[in-house]
């Protein structure tokens, strides 16, 4: 983790991104890089300073977004961090997804409410398969609930099924880095459900080829929906960060699709991260 992009619209819960994103790039020694996106009903870039006058409640918008960036970017800095804000007069997922390939970010951490509000509905709303399929870099976002940072409980979940080595290395890095312990969850959801112990064998499988691995529990859930068999586990265990992965392929319904992995993070208050395979 080297330089981490975060995407704002100042709301509470991005406010808690772009803290918890200031405490990941002070213990990763990483840049951070602040941006914020406005839409306008004209062209801003081609405007005049003269022509802008005719627009007196945008620029009292940016001058607001300015102002909002710069104390981000001192806080950042009191840190001792190396970091940079951006103000784009745009609004879409692909802007931040070029944005992002740009600067060569390699994490995004932002703050949303939910499918309904919060940060840009098209990040996590009805385009979140968009910018989740595009961006190749692991994406943490900030819910409603508190976060609590270093993390201490990290859930990995998956079906242990296929080759997930590149995405659960991004995990246990910053397990390592925080000292916190990795719960890998398997989620059954098939209607004859298997036992325990069937559910344990593909993590005991994967394990080999982390030897090293110390600080984890195993969990194997029968439940119906991924996001049921999180709730569960969420009931009666400590979680601080939920992470999954995803890929594109297609026609892929199973536990990592792009449609199961919005429906988590939209709806878990909990942060959410998304690696991509």
């Amino acid at each position: 983790m080297k330089n981490i992009l975060v995407p704002t619209d100042f709301s509470d819960n991005c406010n808690k991104a772009a803290k918890l994103a200031i405490e990941m790039a002070a213990l990763f020694n990483a840049e951070i890089h602040f941006l914020h996106q406005i839409s306008t009903i004209v062209n801003w870039t081609k405007l005049t300073k003269t022509q802008e006058q005719n627009y007196p409640d945008t620029l009292a918008e940016i001058g607001i977004a300015k102002s909002k960036l710069r104390a981000l970017d001192k806080e950042a800095e009191s840190k001792g961090l190396k970091s940079r804000t951006f103000l784009e007069f745009v609004s879409d997922e692909d802007a931040i997804v070029a944005h992002s390939h740009n600067f060569n970010h390699d994490f995004i951490i932002t703050g949303s409410k939910g499918i309904q509000n919060g940060f840009l509905k098209k990040l996590l709303g009805s385009n979140a398969q968009k910018i989740i399929r595009k961006a190749r870099v692991p994406i943490l976002v900030v819910k409603e609930d508190a976060v609590a940072f270093p993390f201490k409980n990290i859930v990995f979940v998956s079906d242990f099924k296929e080759d997930i080595s590149n995405a659960f290395e991004e995990v246990d890095k910053i397990a390592k880095e925080c000292n916190a312990k990795i719960h890998l969850l398997n989620i059954n959801t098939t209607s004859d459900f298997n036992s325990v112990e069937n559910g344990l064998q593909p993590i005991e499988e994967f394990l080999k080829l982390f030897p090293k691995l110390e600080n984890y529990a195993m969990h194997v859930y029968n439940e119906s929906t991924v996001l049921g068999g999180i709730e569960k586990f969420e009931g009666s265990n400590d979680v601080d960060l939920i992470a999954m992965y995803t890929h594109s392929r297609k026609g892929f319904t199973n536990v990592f699709s792009k449609s199961i992995a919005e429906n988590v993070t939209n709806h878990s208050k909990k942060p959410v991260m998304t690696v991509h395979l």
